[in-house]
Order: structure tokens, then C-alpha cells, then sequence
């Protein structure tokens, strides 16, 4: 059988290396910032603001309005205009151009990610398909844990502009792999921008959604308040949380890449479910095992970061499988990380109202996991809605042509044509054979 070439998945990996950076990389900068521009430590971080919004706001709409027939262009433009926007915020000599190069970066960055992830599946076989978009994910993770630290190391010796440099030089080998190696991608199914719009009266993907989002609000949320818990004198009173963050990104950066085959192998509903369980109890357990022991909160903190990242890899690939015929699976993803970055916020101001009620530090731990686990008694819906005959669920039985035709054996003449995978068609007119 014919090994698909997954350079141009490793490729869009390091675009979302370059992302992941750019995402977190800007907090650590604010205090360089604010010495460059003399701004208040509250206006320097309304660059981080300002780069989220965008990133969750702007990008489903521009993914939304992208042509069907463009999906390799908005790749590349997207990721372009993401190399272009942090070199002018290594340019500027203003605060507010920063603030608005760094709220284009957000919008290419989240563009860039959805369509990335619908362009590894059109350039994997199904079979796959999880596993390449492990690898994006991981790259994306490992862009946070080691890219970040990179950045701020280069900024400390060169200038905060440094980071940003970075940044955009890791963009451009990309966008030239991506340029040279990125084959024609199969064109989506053509919809008005009203048919995408239905999307959101998918109740199917509106679960996802909804799992996404709880899933942010417990994770990420809890993550913004990490210090404050491991240094209270009731649990470690840790000098420093710094190991801690090591120890919770590394665990994201493996589970993100480990998580692929398993998708691949296993129904991602019922993956989906058990990460949600897991990331419950681990959060539960938080603050019990840092009370024993410095040591022993590291499993956790291992744990949690680990399926805390490794989720969306079944999630994605569920709202590719149900909405790539429709025509509209890169917007699903788009909305899917607006579920995240909506979560995070959520989740940091409601530890924040927790935190001003004078509630115990361990309150924020136990309200995480309690979040976790109304995601996860949420995807019990899901696997309600598991497959039935051909990989379609109860709320999916109705099939397109394409996805009637999918199993049928080619006729003789065509099976050496794009659209057939070993004899049989795969349901997707191509423009050009893949690899």
C-alpha cells in the first residue's frame, strides 16, 4: 500500500509551533514592553487581550467566508499574514500599532490552526487522521513548553523584539515548506455562507462544542491559578512553581502526540469521555497530594496536562468526521478553539470570584474537577450518539452521495484516477492526486 507523505502534515506542525509560541510567549514580554513603551503593567497586558479575542472571535468568521475551492490559499495566507503581523510588532515604535499587529497575529494564528488541521486530514487517509492531527496539536503544545522558554531566554539577551523574531522566522520556513510541499488540496463542499451558518444547529457538534468549552474552563482555568495554590503553606508552600509548569506542559506536549493512535484506533466519543474523567480526578486529587507531598503532586499535574491537551486531538477529528461533507469542518474546528479560548477566560474569572469570596485555595481545585465532570456526564450524549451501520450515528444516518459512494468498487477505467484509494472511491473529488 502506498505511504502517504506527511511532510506537509511535520510542516504545518511547525507553523503551529510558531503559534503556540506566539500565544504565550507575549505575557512573559509585558514587563519589557512596558519599559519600552512607559505603559502600565494593566495596559501592556491587554496585548495578550488583544491577540485571544482575535484568535477566538476573527477567526471563524474569516474561515467561514474562505471559498471552498481556496482552502490551500487561506492556508498560506493565514499563516503569511501571521509572519507579516509579528515582524511589525517587532517594528513598531508605538504602543497601539503594537496592540493591532498583535490582534492580526491572533486572527492568522487561529485561522492558520483550522485550516491546518482540515488540510492534514485531506492529505491522510481516514485511518490516520488522528494521528496527524496529534501531530499539529503537539507541535502547538511543544511551541508553548519549549518554544516559550526559548523566547524569553533570546528576549532577556536581545531585546523583547527578539521573541517576535522568532517567531516570524519559524512562519517563514514553514510557509516555504508549506509552499513547495503542500499538494492541491480537494476543494470543500461549496455552501452560502447561511448554509455554514447551520453548523450551529448541529446538536451533534454543538456537545463537542459545549464538552470543549467545559472541558477549557476546568483545565485552563485552574491552570491561571496553579501558583497560588502550591504555594500556600497548606499545600508545599513550593518556593517556586516553576518545575510544576515543566512538569504540566510536558505532560501536555506527550499527551498530545501519544493521543493520535489511540483516536485512530478507538471511537473518539469513547476516548473523549475517558479523558474527561481522567482530567476530573486528577484535578480532585490536586490539592490532596500536594498536601502530602511536593513530590507526589507532580503525578497529577502530569496527568492533568496531559489529557488537558491530548482532548482536542478526538475532538477535532469528531468535527472533521461530522461536518467535512457538509463543507464546513474547518469552521467547526475554528469554533472549536473559540470554545477554548472562551473557556479559559470563563475559567480564570471564575477562580478570580473565588478567590474574592475568601473561599479555601482547594475550592478552586474542586470546582475545576466538578466542571470536568459535568463534561464528561455531557458526553454521554455522545455515545449515545455512537455509530450504527457505516460509521454513521443515530443523528447522522441521513448520507450525501458522496458518502453513499464512499465503499462502492470503482469501475476498471477509474481506478487508477484521483478520488480512489485502493480500488475504492473515497467520496472526495480531488483536483489532483495526493500523496
Amino acid at each position: 500500500m502506498h505511504t502517504p507523505n506527511r511532510s506537509p502534515i511535520y510542516l504545518i506542525a511547525l507553523g503551529a509551533f510558531a503559534l503556540g509560541m506566539a500565544s504565550y510567549v507575549t505575557a512573559g514580554l509585558i514587563p519589557m514592553i512596558e519599559a519600552s513603551f512607559t505603559v502600565s503593567v494593566a495596559v501592556a497586558a491587554q496585548l495578550v487581550t488583544a491577540f485571544t479575542l482575535a484568535y477566538g472571535l476573527g477567526s471563524p468568521i474569516v474561515v467561514a467566508l474562505t471559498p471552498a475551492n481556496r482552502q490551500r490559499t487561506g492556508l498560506l495566507l493565514s499563516l503569511g499574514l501571521f509572519v507579516i503581523a509579528n515582524a511589525a510588532s517587532a517594528l513598531v515604535d508605538n504602543f497601539t500599532a503594537l496592540m493591532a499587529w498583535r490582534a492580526i497575529a491572533g486572527m492568522g494564528a487561529g485561522v492558520y490552526l483550522a485550516m491546518g488541521i482540515g488540510a492534514s486530514a485531506a492529505v491522510s487517509t481516514p485511518e490516520h487522521r488522528g494521528k496527524a492531527i496529534a501531530i499539529i496539536m503537539g507541535g502547538m503544545a511543544s511551541g508553548v513548553v519549549l518554544g516559550v522558554p526559548l523566547g524569553l531566554f533570546i528576549a532577556e539577551q536581545m531585546g523583547w523584539q527578539s521573541a517576535l523574531w522568532l517567531v516570524a522566522i519559524l512562519g517563514v520556513m514553514a510557509f516555504i515548506g508549506l509552499l513547495l510541499r503542500l499538494p492541491p488540496l480537494p476543494a470543500a463542499t461549496a455552501s452560502s455562507l447561511g448554509q455554514k451558518l447551520a453548523i450551529l444547529s448541529d446538536g451533534h457538534v454543538l456537545v463537542i462544542l459545549t464538552v470543549s468549552l467545559f472541558a477549557a474552563i476546568a483545565s485552563l482555568g485552574m491552570y491561571t491559578f496553579i501558583a497560588p495554590l502550591l504555594t500556600d503553606p497548606a499545600y508545599g508552600a513550593v518556593r517556586s512553581v516553576t518545575p510544576y509548569l515543566w512538569v504540566w506542559g510536558i505532560g501536555g506536549v506527550l499527551g498530545s502526540f501519544l493521543i493520535g493512535p489511540l483516536v485512530d484506533r478507538l471511537k473518539g466519543p469513547n476516548l473523549t469521555f475517558a479523558i474527561m474523567v481522567v482530567l476530573a480526578v486528577s484535578l480532585f486529587v490536586l490539592p490532596l497530594s500536594a498536601a502530602l507531598s511536593t513530590w507526589l503532586v507532580m503525578l497529577p499535574i502530569a496527568l492533568w496536562g496531559a489529557v488537558g491537551w491530548a482532548l482536542q486531538v478526538p475532538q477535532n477529528n469528531e468535527l472533521l468526521r461530522a461536518r467535512q461533507t457538509q463543507g464546513d469542518g474547518n469552521l467547526a474546528i475554528a469554533l472549536n478553539e473559540s470554545a477554548l479560548y472562551l473557556g479559559s477566560a470563563i475559567g480564570a474569572a471564575a477562580g478570580g470570584f473565588v478567590l474574592l469570596l475568601q473561599l479555601p485555595v482547594w475550592t478552586l481545585a474542586i470546582c475545576a474537577a466538578g466542571v470536568a465532570a459535568l463534561g464528561a456526564l455531557l458526553q454521554i450524549v455522545n455515545l449515545r450518539r455512537q455509530p450504527t451501520l457505516g460509521g454513521e450515528t443515530q443523528a447522522n444516518k441521513s448520507t450525501t452521495p458522496n458518502e453513499a459512494n464512499a465503499n462502492a468498487p470503482c469501475p476498471a477505467t477509474q481506478c487508477a484516477q484521483p478520488g480512489y484509494v485502493d480500488g475504492r472511491n473515497d467520496g472526495i473529488t480531488r483536483t489532483a492526486r495526493l500523496p
